[in-house]
């Protein structure tokens, strides 16, 4: 993804906090973006992203915050937008509702947040249960240095540590379709195969599994909507 800087503004697009990660863009740039929202409101010609010479600003609007991320990269610009989605999100389960003077009450713990989402630019962390659990909503650190927690290491932040069932079960449902397109002479186009693997587990701990797949075949595997269910392309 790669942002340069993350910026918070309020309506009059004065900057309320804001976070460099890489250092590659002069921080004024921020100063030209108010002017820039406006010129391109009033010709009716408003995007969510501005680009200029010196940089590209992308940027959302939420109750009268402008949340801007500017970069010099050719990033996935699909990407930023959902970390700046995220970043919304992960602070109103910090502070209920996200506004001007929630953003003026909580500099601190919002400056943990920004260094724990990030790491030069790049998504880091960006599950707030994660977050939760080494960044106190009070807005500091615990006073004791919190063990990491597993679900960052192993990055399964859905399942939660010390899981016990009586009896260890899977269940797997694999559901395939077909698609394919013929000619009026009954002659095939073009055919996939699209299928899905579904899977329900109730097994104790933090077990670690491993799904064996036909190699003669070439398969695009992705995870989709939840992470025990995966599709595949034929």
């Amino acid at each position: 993804m790669s942002t340069s800087a993350i910026y918070i503004l309020d309506i009059k697009g004065k900057v309320l906090i804001s976070r460099n990660y890489r250092g590659d863009i002069e921080t004024g740039v921020i100063e030209k973006f108010m002017p820039l929202v406006m010129e391109r409101e009033e010709e009716g010609n408003l995007t969510p992203i501005i680009q200029t010479a010196e940089c590209t600003y992308a940027y959302i609007k939420y109750n009268n915050l402008y949340i801007v991320s500017t970069t010099k990269k050719n990033a996935n610009i699909s990407l930023v937008f959902v970390f700046l989605h995220k970043l919304v999100q992960v602070m109103q389960e910090y502070f209920k509702e996200l506004e001007e003077e929630s953003i003026r009450d909580n500099f601190v713990v919002i400056y943990e947040l920004l260094d724990e989402l990030i790491d030069f630019g790049y998504p880091q962390t960006t599950d707030s249960k994660i977050l939760q659990e080494y960044i106190t909503q009070e807005g500091h650190k615990l006073e004791i240095q919190p063990r990491i927690p597993m679900a960052v290491t192993n990055a399964v932040s859905w399942r939660s540590e010390g899981i016990k069932y009586r009896k260890n079960e899977v269940f797997l449902d694999v559901i395939e379709s077909v698609n394919l397109l013929a000619n009026a002479n009954g002659n095939v186009l073009s055919s996939e195969i699209v299928g899905a693997i579904k899977m329900r587990v109730y097994l104790s701990g933090m077990p670690e599994l491993r799904l064996g797949l036909n190699d003669k075949c070439y398969l695009n595997l992705r995870v989709v909507e939840s992470p025990n269910l995966l599709s595949w392309k034929m």
